[in-house]
């Protein structure tokens, strides 16, 4: 059955989402603030497909945060990524700048408002992510990071990226840390997704101004709670 169903959620969810990237390059012509109204639609999408053909639902615990304030997310699979975009009204997110160089793709995350991050860690990566990150301030949306740098299977904790601490301490905002176990029923390899329920946990907000072991400790073990 989990066969079947994740066959009905690739012929009906991957095709409706390049058609859903053929009509966004238009819409990008109206400017960001249509843009990312049209992208909760097209997560809301992925909410149904998931819910509806795969038997995934999700449960929240805690308060969803909003306005300015930073998103550190646990990072186990795409789901997680679309969820959070309608969670959170239109987060900035966070991605790695290779994705921006795709070809159309980059072109949408851009005029969306992502916040493309170097790995390399240069100053000048830095300055520009930090750019990103107080223009969405000025617009009061939130910035959404995952910040372990890429999806991970359930039970692995690797460290924080250096991107995460820069951030913190540049843009001087609040920390909301969010666990997923996503990985469970959607894992980031493999075509069997598994009906199931993923639960997001919210945290308490972290202040800004703390020493970078310590909010980096604080958001490493919130994120990795549902591991525990």
């Amino acid at each position: 059955m989990a066969l079947l169903r994740s066959l009905l959620f690739a012929a009906i969810f991957y095709p409706l989402t390049v058609l859903a990237v053929l009509i966004a390059f238009p819409v990008t012509l109206a400017g960001p603030h249509l843009l990312r109204s049209y992208a909760i639609g097209w997560t809301r999408l992925h909410s149904w497909c998931c819910r509806v053909l795969l038997g995934i639902r999700l449960r929240v615990e805690g308060t969803v945060p909003s306005g300015p304030v930073i998103i550190a997310s646990k990072h186990q699979s795409m789901y997680e990524t679309l969820e959070l975009l309608s969670m959170l009204g239109k987060p900035a997110v966070v991605f790695k700048r290779e994705l921006g160089e795709i070809p159309g793709w980059g072109h949408i995350a851009r005029i969306y408002g992502a916040i493309p991050v170097d790995r390399s860690g240069s100053a000048r990566a830095l300055r520009a992510m930090l750019k990103a990150g107080r223009a969405a301030i000025e617009e009061g949306r939130g910035i959404l990071i995952f910040p372990e740098g890429t999806r991970v299977p359930p039970g692995e904790h690797p460290p924080l990226r250096a991107g995460f601490a820069g951030l913190y301490k540049a843009l001087g905002l609040p920390v909301v840390a969010v666990a997923v176990d996503s990985g469970r029923v959607f894992p980031r390899s493999g075509f069997i997704r598994r009906p199931g329920v993923v639960t997001f946990r919210f945290a308490d907000p972290l202040p800004p101004g703390l020493p970078r072991p310590e909010i980096e400790a604080a958001v490493h073990e919130r994120i990795n709670a549902l591991d525990a």
